[in-house]
């Protein structure tokens, strides 16, 4: 038998097994980090891996005379003996120091060693949890042994009754020759092998007893950003890892802190606007990026991901979004979630579609257990169809200015109609050049969708013909002048509108 660890849970598998015998169910295309058995210099590691009932977190202790207590050692209470606001202290167990009997000040993420009435004899390992001051009863100078490096979303959950279950010292990746990642399912499994098949992201101000809504739009866009639950890694660098392939996107500045290994950003400013990063190593704070969250486990993958690939993520909490959702299905997905719905119709039924919802934010909605919907009949709600594969800077201009870029349901204003031909007026900025292409030849089918582009005079118009043209596009133009970049599938609902109304539309694919 071959024995593996497996996300952290050990695994035993065949003599002879691949990967792809205890992952069948893993997509082929997502990069898997390895860690083979090896010889590995435990005296250039000073990270230790701490791993509890509530999750996992990675500290630094640079001092190498500084050990840790041993959670076998009976002498060590391995669970936490309280824990606040600001604190959580694990033990106690008998330690060697002098209380310097006087406050200190500590940052949130500093671990320090503290006992209760000045007593050595009952000694805490004390995890800070925000910034604070106070008399821990450690020694001169704080008594602080290094600092939380990674999975500080976990130390906010830590409640009593939670347990230290292992602490095990990290591996030295300067021995890079026996760390690699791989899509290839059929590698043979080696015994002692460490395997990460995916990296779990907790957002910054989340917990089960509590939820702080300050980043609540930046962490509405990470969980938006990641929702497929994959990282593509566009870009990697001795410090990050970046994931920029929904585009340049706007996004508010909302937390400035320092950007400690395992932090997760959001770039607020410059031509990755909008971008996810995953730190591999602490780097300064940034006036451009708001911290939005903390890698809670496979930080090792975040520092093997190559350039170019992508990796399974897992975000905590799940994203909230009714909208384009049927009321009967948005009211028991909330519900499954623990949240009040208020819609603005007792007809629940399938034939109501959610257009709205209040809040906006997941953590929002969270944090008031309730969500207030907004819905319309279904035969109001326009579907269509778009052709991004032959059109995809168009495409994208559109959804971004009807809304179909961040929601389910978008809006476009009904501008005019004649012969067979219905036109929108979105409000899409001079400054956006809308360069032809997907330009149709020979006949524009019925139905299609089209949007001016930059070589005529109504650039961003988008239009729709009902029947098939061979002179002229969707939106009125010549075929040189018109991108076609999708069709629209209700288009008899079209008839039922009037010039200068709001149309919702709903992207679905075929």
């Amino acid at each position: 038998m071959i024995s593996v660890t497996l996300d952290g849970t050990i695994v035993q598998a065949d003599d002879g097994s691949c990967l792809k015998d205890i992952l069948p169910n893993h997509n082929p295309t997502l990069s898997i980090a390895i860690i083979r058995p090896g010889v590995v210099s435990e005296e250039a590691t000073r990270q230790y891996r701490i791993i509890t009932t509530s999750g996992e977190f990675v500290i630094e202790i640079p001092d190498v005379r500084v050990t840790l207590p041993d959670p076998g050692d009976p002498t060590f209470n391995t669970s936490i003996h309280w824990s606040d606001r600001y604190a959580a202290a694990f033990g106690p167990f008998p330690a060697d120091f002098q209380p310097a009997r006087a406050p200190s000040r500590y940052a949130r993420g500093d671990v320090l060693i503290g006992c209760g009435g000045y007593d050595k004899k009952r000694s805490y390992l004390i995890i800070s949890r925000q910034e604070h001051q106070a008399d821990h009863g450690s020694e001169t100078g704080g008594g602080i042994i290094g600092r939380v490096i990674a999975g500080r979303g976990v130390i906010d959950r830590l409640v009593i009754g939670d347990q230290i279950t292992k602490i095990e010292r990290m591996i030295s990746w300067a021995d890079s020759t026996h760390t690699v990642t791989t899509t290839d399912l059929s590698l043979p499994l080696e015994d002692g092998m460490e395997i990460i098949t995916h990296i779990n992201i907790h957002v910054d101000g989340y917990s089960d007893s509590s939820i702080d809504t300050g980043i609540a739009r930046s962490a509405e866009h990470l969980l938006f950003s990641l929702k497929s639950g994959i990282f593509y890694a566009e870009r990697t660098t001795s410090t990050h890892c970046m994931d920029a392939h929904l585009g340049p996107l706007d996004v508010p500045q909302e937390q400035k802190r320092p950007r400690r290994e395992g932090a997760v950003t959001i770039r607020t400013k410059g031509k990755q606007s909008g971008a996810i990063y995953l730190y591999r190593e602490d780097v300064a704070t940034s006036p451009y990026h708001t911290v939005v969250g903390q890698v809670t486990h496979g930080i090792e993958l975040v520092r093997l991901i190559q350039q170019g690939t992508a990796c399974a993520v897992i975000t905590e909490p799940v994203g909230i979004d009714l909208r384009g959702m049927h009321l009967k299905d948005a009211i028991a997905a909330a519900m499954e979630r623990g949240i009040e719905v208020h819609a603005d119709t007792e007809e629940v039924s399938e034939d109501r579609v959610v257009i709205h919802q209040d809040p906006e934010t997941t953590l929002e909605v969270l944090s008031e257990k309730q969500v207030r919907l907004t819905t319309m009949k279904n035969e109001d709600v326009i579907d269509i169809s778009l052709d991004e594969r032959n059109a995809s800077r168009t495409v994208d201009i559109f959804r971004r200015f009807t809304g179909l870029k961040l929601y389910s349901v978008g809006m476009l204003p009904f501008f005019f109609t004649f012969d067979d031909v219905w036109l929108f007026e979105p409000e899409i900025p001079e400054r956006i050049n809308i360069i032809p292409e997907n330009t149709p030849t020979g006949t524009v089918p019925a139905q299609a969708l089209g949007m001016t582009n930059a070589s005529r005079r109504g650039a961003g118009l988008i239009g729709v013909r009902i029947s098939e043209n061979a002179e002229f596009g969707p939106t009125g133009e010549p075929f040189e002048g018109t991108n076609i970049i999708g069709r629209v599938i209700d288009v008899e609902k079209l008839k039922k509108f009037k010039e200068g109304e709001i149309i919702y539309i709903r992207e679905v694919k075929e």
